[in-house]
């Protein structure tokens, strides 16, 4: 395979940044990037949660420095913003190696895989987030790399062509997805170790945001760290940029000591709710409830009903939705759950919304 050959792009669906929701685990911009810099954990023993995959990279980690080799290929699956870029940086910091950090969308063609590779040191760990997005060139070329620490390199073109075997030194490739069913099998089989990314308990992101209000220099008790918490729909990432907002609610309307009272009334002011709905949430719940009585309702309609494209209601504000037992998709479409009416505090019908009463005895 050519360098140079271009081949047929994947194509992946494009929705609508939302760097304005405070709830978005999504990449990260602006102040985002160097603050969470500033509170990634550097080691395993700082990493908070995920107690499985931590004993078992552990184990994994320890074993290759005992015997002197890179550590194995490690695939990392799950949501965004639970800690999967930290967990590949505590992986070189524990090899003592050093990490380069590429993601699938910026290899499209073949050669910006190959360039990467042949670059690479002895030991170096290569992390590639959102790897189910690289193009087939380059995937395809991964797979001799992994394994046999080599890739070809095809000069000419036709009959004539020659393949040039190239030499990599070995090194450990850190993969990140939050589609691992986009994974093929052959890619999948070549790591070593897998691990899933599960959501947080309250008590673990209580945790998370203790540690971190204590590198920001913020005051924060019990119960404010557990209101913040709760509201972080499990995710570390949205817990830290909560604490961040409460703080700077804390120094202007308050003293600047975090507490329930406190953290409660900021959220209130961004929108969040107890159960870490925002507005966008709140609004596909409401004109599900108020305008089509609970459902069942096509997506298109309810995307036209609170004002956004259709890609927003499915990719942003569902899966949460879902997650929190407050609607479900059906084959006639969306339904609200009997948790959804009592959440917004209203009554559903009498005798259930149209097409509802199968689902939920309602």
């Amino acid at each position: 395979m050519n360098w140079d050959e271009t081949g047929p792009e994947t194509e992946e669906p494009t929705g609508p940044v939302f760097d304005d929701r405070l709830v978005d685990a999504g990449h990260l911009v602006g102040e985002d990037t160097a603050v969470e810099a500033a509170l990634r954990p550097k080691d395993l023993d700082e990493f908070v949660g995920q107690e499985k995959v931590r004993e078992q990279l552990d184990l994994v980690l320890k074993a290759a420095r005992a015997r002197g080799a890179t550590a194995d290929h490690v695939l990392l699956s799950g949501a965004p913003g639970l800690g999967k870029t930290t967990l590949s940086m505590i992986i070189a910091a524990e090899m003592n190696a050093p990490i380069r950090i590429t993601s699938g969308p910026a290899i499209q063609h073949a050669g910006d895989l190959a360039a990467i590779l042949s670059s690479l040191q002895e030991g170096e760990v290569l992390f590639l987030d959102e790897i189910h997005r690289m193009s087939r060139p380059a995937e395809e070329m991964l797979y001799m790399a992994m394994e046999d620490f080599r890739v070809d390199v095809i000069v000419g073109k036709g009959p004539g062509a020659t393949a040039i075997p190239l030499e990599l030194p070995p090194f450990t490739l850190v993969g990140a997805t939050t589609r691992a069913g986009l994974l093929p099998p052959p890619l999948r089989d070549r790591f070593g170790f897998t691990g899933h990314m599960e959501f947080y308990a309250p008590a673990e992101l209580e945790r998370v945001i203790h540690r971190s209000a204590a590198l920001l220099d913020v005051g924060i008790d019990a119960d404010g760290a557990a209101e913040i918490a709760g509201r972080s729909r499990g995710t570390p990432r949205i817990a830290n940029r909560l604490l961040r907002r409460v703080r700077d609610y804390a120094q202007v309307k308050a003293e600047g000591m975090i507490d329930r009272k406190i953290a409660a009334a900021a959220l209130k002011v961004y929108e969040v709710d107890a159960r870490g709905l925002d507005r966008l949430d709140r609004a596909v719940l409401g004109a599900l409830l108020k305008l089509f009585g609970g459902g069942p309702v096509g997506l298109s309609t309810l995307a036209v009903a609170v004002g956004e494209e259709r890609e927003t209601v499915e990719e942003v504000a569902e899966p949460f939705l879902v997650r929190e037992g407050l609607l479900a998709r059906t084959p006639r479409g969306r339904v609200a759950t009997p948790a959804a009416w009592a959440h917004l505090g209203l009554v559903p019908p009498a005798h259930g919304a149209k097409g509802q009463q199968g689902l939920f005895g309602a």
